[in-house]
C-alpha cells in the first residue's frame, strides 16, 4: 500500500504561496560598522602578547607542615595571623612554594 502523493501547489490569485523560512535578510543588516571598541576595530598586525608568567608551585597544609616539621595547625596558625600568605581554594588553603621559603628564610636567626 503507498501513500498518497501531496499535491503540488499551484498558484492562485489573492491566496499567498508558501512562506520561506527563516528572516530575511537585508545588506543593512549583515553589513553594521564595527564599535571602536570592538577587538576587530583594531589595527592589522601582530597581536601585543603579555609577557609569560613564572609557575607557581602550590603546597596544601600538610606539605608544608612535612616541610617544615611542625602540626597542620601550627601551618594554620601562621595562614590566619598573616605570617605566611597562602590562597583559600574552596574549604582548604594552598601554599605557594616561595611564601614558605620567604619564610623559613626571614624566621632564620644565627646564633653564635
Amino acid at each position: 500500500m503507498t501513500m498518497p502523493q501531496r499535491a503540488t501547489t499551484i498558484s492562485r490569485p489573492g491566496i499567498p504561496g508558501p512562506r520561506p523560512i527563516g528572516r530575511p535578510m537585508s545588506a543593512a543588516s549583515v553589513a553594521r560598522p564595527v564599535p571602536a571598541a570592538h577587538p576587530a576595530a583594531m589595527p592589522v598586525g601582530r597581536p601585543q602578547v603579555p609577557a609569560p608568567r613564572a609557575a607557581v608551585t602550590f603546597l596544601t597544609v600538610a606539605e608544608v607542615a612535612a616541610m617544615m616539621r611542625v602540626s597542620k595547625m601550627t601551618v594554620y596558625r601562621l595562614v590566619h595571623a598573616g605570617d605566611l600568605s597562602a590562597v583559600r581554594v574552596g574549604r582548604s588553603f594552598r601554599v605557594p612554594e616561595r611564601a614558605v621559603q620567604d619564610y623559613l628564610r626571614d624566621a632564620y636567626t644565627d646564633i653564635a
